[in-house]
């Protein structure tokens, strides 16, 4: 054999391994996105956890990962979430056998039936445990061709990892009797006593239990366990189409478009169906807008706040085109179990001697003297000298969803479209029942509050040092029309 035929052999076996690695190995190859790495964190300190998320996003394929990681005891180095350090054993749960054989035995294997594909899925090819006569020691379900019952995995410990297939159209007999470490259940278990009953298998080993689904069937048992509020012990993480990044962006519109308009919130943007509860049932896409680079200086600029009593405290950063009408929504802030001087600090970061719009119960005192709003305005935060209210004196809620309503409608409010926690809420708004579910509603209701004192948004630049005696503060740099003052004074 001459030199270069013998390099030229190397260079082939070379790719030969470097494709037969890739293709048997790809486990090691899959980097997450954010949200799906966030999802498999979470697993350290919570039982319980959804990933409640958009079709197509990869919310099956880090499921699949997570479960090939607890077989083989085999963790990435970013990994943050639950580990063994011994083999494991689990159940691979999804609607039916055809169903679970078709999209989790073929990520986690290979495509079923297909002899020289075994072993491409997210558990290495290796790792499967082998019997005497070379064959691979898998158990075939009754029923169902090339469907797996149970697989064993060699772990990093050096023992077997046990891995068992389950359909929901089994029934809850086959949901009984042995004791699990961990569970996958790939798309919703209805009914809910399936979920119960894995959950009863989990409960003497510290076990933990992921699911991912697309919510089609809107408040389900199973959903209220995680939304809008999660129960103790549960967590959930909500992945939209645009946190997909193998979608290309110009594919996006048209993928929400194809879905039929009461199906997008669930299937675009892993958002609950609501049915007749929905109150804002534009999609997005209607109010979205690209981030304005540099606003027009005669656009207006007003703060509306939300103060999280009890709750969240969430601002709204709304820069008010008065010519045509339009409001404009371009920051948001939401913070939990934070203290007034860090949310006055975040919003004078992000805009400063701005007015700020407030809610009724700003006027409830903390002490003898302070009251809510008038620790903000100490903070220096321009508070509003009344707290907000339509012309005509009211501060309705409905009298506000009205307007948005209208406006939305009409073309007359818009949202940057990189505000993602702003359209978090927008999607999940509903009623209950004929009330308002007042949950997760927190920068819907620093908006509102933009809504009603619009009129006080105003443009150039406000100084503190420019108080009077009278309480309220000199505006500099545009005209006010009659009065040349603004109600400060909170």
């Amino acid at each position: 054999m001459s030199e270069s035929t013998g390099r030229l052999k190397d260079i082939l076996e070379t790719l030969e391994a470097a494709t037969d690695l890739k293709k048997f190995r790809g486990f090691q190859f899959f980097q997450p996105y954010v949200l799906q790495a966030k999802f498999t964190e979470l697993g350290a300190t919570y039982k319980e956890r959804l990933l409640m998320a958009a079709n197509r996003v990869g919310k099956t394929m880090i499921g699949a990962y997570e479960t090939a990681c607890h077989l083989t005891g085999e963790y990435p180095d970013w990994w943050l979430g639950r580990r063994w350090d011994r083999p494991t054993r689990g159940w691979i749960a999804g609607v039916t056998s055809i169903a679970t054989r078709d999209i989790q035995q073929k990520l986690l294997c290979g495509e079923p039936g297909v002899v020289e594909d075994f072993g491409s899925g997210m558990i290495p090819r290796g790792a499967f445990v082998k019997k005497r006569d070379g064959s691979y020691d898998i158990s075939l379900a009754r029923g169902v061709t090339d469907s797996y019952d149970t697989i064993q995995v060699r772990h990093a410990s050096g023992g077997i990892s046990i891995g068992r297939f389950k359909s929901y159209e089994q029934g809850k007999a086959k949901f009984q009797g042995e004791t699990l470490d961990w569970a996958w259940c790939d798309e919703e278990p209805d009914p809910i006593e399936l979920y119960i009953e894995i959950l009863t298998r989990l409960v003497t080993t510290r076990g933990i239990l992921y699911t991912t689904f697309t919510p089609l069937e809107g408040e389900t048992e199973l959903v209220k366990r995680f939304w809008p509020v999660a129960q103790a012990g549960c967590a959930m993480v909500q992945m939209d189409i645009r946190d997909a990044l193998h979608i290309p962006k110009e594919d996006i519109d048209a993928i929400i478009a194809s879905y039929p308009q009461h199906m997008r919130d669930a299937k675009a943007h892993g958002i609950p169906m609501l049915g007749s509860g929905v109150i804002f049932d534009l999609p997005q896409e209607t109010i979205a807008e690209d981030r304005i680079a540099d606003l027009p200086s005669e656009w207006k600029k007003l703060w509306g706040i939300d103060f999280g009593v009890g709750h969240p405290f969430a601002a709204v950063l709304a820069a008010y085109d008065s010519e045509d009408d339009v409001i404009h929504i371009t920051h948001c802030y939401r913070s939990a179990g934070t203290f007034p001087l860090e949310h006055s600090a975040a919003m004078k970061a992000i805009a400063a001697n701005v007015p700020v719009a407030w809610p009724h119960d700003g006027t409830v005192r903390r002490g003898e003297e302070e009251t809510v709003a008038s620790i903000y305005k100490a903070h220096g935060l321009l508070m509003l000298g009344e707290h907000s209210t339509f012309v005509d004196g009211g501060y309705s809620t409905e009298a506000a969803i009205l307007e948005l309503q209208e406006r939305m409608r009409t073309g007359r409010f818009k949202v940057a479209s990189h505000l993602s926690d702003w359209f978090d809420e927008y999607r999940s708004y509903h009623r209950k029942d004929g009330d308002i579910v007042k949950v997760k509603d927190d920068l819907l209701s620093a908006t509102m509050k933009i809504v009603m004192m619009k009129r006080f948004a105003r443009t150039g630049q406000y100084s503190s040092k420019s108080l009077k005696k009278s309480g309220n503060y000199a505006y500099k740099g545009s005209s006010l029309g009659d009065t040349g003052k603004l109600p400060w004074g909170a």
